[in-house]
C-alpha cells in the first residue's frame, strides 16, 4: 500500500482511570480513502521501544460490553499493561468490524446467528475476511519519533504491516484474556482461519 502524509489535527492532556496520557489526533489519506486513529501516549516512549497496542473500533465491544468478541477485554488489558510499564502507546483505528463497517457488522452478526462463523459471514456479504490496513498505525509511530515498538497483539498481520512500514516489531507481546463462552467460536476462528496467535488455545 503506497504510504501518504499524515497530519496531526490535536494533541491534549488526557487522563484516564488507568492514569495520564495525551492524546493525539492523526488523519491520512490512504489509496485515496481518508482514515483517522488517535493515539494516547503514555510517558517516556523514545528511550527504548515502547509497549504499542493497536486497536481497531468495536462499538459492540469497547462501548457495550458485548461478550461476542474479546475486544474490551484486550484494550483494558493494554491500558493496564502500559500503565504498569508507566510508558506506551495504544493507537485507536476507526476500522469497526474489521474494517466493514458498523452495519455490515451487524448484518454479519445476523448471518453467524445462522451458523456461519465471522469469515464466512464477511464473505457472504462480500467483504475479505479481514477488510483492514494497517498503514496508518505506522505512520503515526513514525509522527511520534518511534521506529521499534513492543508490540502488544495476537495478529501476524499487525507485525508484517509495520514491517513492511520501516517500523521494527522486537517483540510481540500476547494479548490474551479469558474468554467468554460465548466468543468461543469467535476465537477458534481468529485461530485456525485468520492465523492469530494463542498460547492458551
Amino acid at each position: 500500500m503506497k504510504q501518504q502524509k499524515i497530519e496531526q489535527v490535536a494533541s491534549a492532556e488526557f487522563p484516564t482511570r488507568w492514569g495520564k496520557f495525551r492524546i493525539f489526533a492523526f488523519r491520512g489519506q490512504f489509496d485515496g480513502k481518508t482514515e483517522e486513529a488517535v493515539a494516547l501516549v503514555m510517558g517516556e516512549v523514545r528511550a527504548a521501544p515502547p509497549l504499542v497496542r493497536i486497536h481497531s473500533q468495536c462499538l459492540t465491544g469497547d462501548v457495550f460490553g458485548s461478550l461476542r468478541c474479546d475486544c474490551r477485554q484486550q484494550l483494558e488489558l493494554a491500558f493496564s499493561m502500559i500503565a504498569a510499564q508507566k510508558a506506551g502507546v495504544l493507537i485507536y483505528e476507526q476500522q469497526e468490524g474489521r474494517g466493514i463497517g458498523l452495519m455490515a457488522k451487524l448484518q454479519a452478526y445476523e448471518l453467524q446467528d445462522t451458523g456461519l462463523d465471522t469469515v464466512e459471514a464477511n464473505k457472504r456479504l462480500g467483504f475479505k475476511a479481514d477488510h483492514r490496513e494497517f498503514g496508518l498505525p505506522a505512520q503515526i509511530l513514525n509522527a511520534l519519533g518511534i521506529s521499534e515498538v513492543r508490540l502488544l497483539s495476537n495478529n501476524p498481520e499487525k507485525v508484517a504491516a509495520l514491517e513492511r512500514a520501516g517500523i521494527k516489531v522486537v517483540e510481540r507481546v500476547p494479548c490474551e484474556v479469558p474468554a467468554s463462552p460465548h466468543a468461543e467460536e469467535y476465537l477458534r476462528t481468529k485461530k485456525q482461519k485468520l492465523g492469530h496467535l494463542f498460547t492458551s488455545r
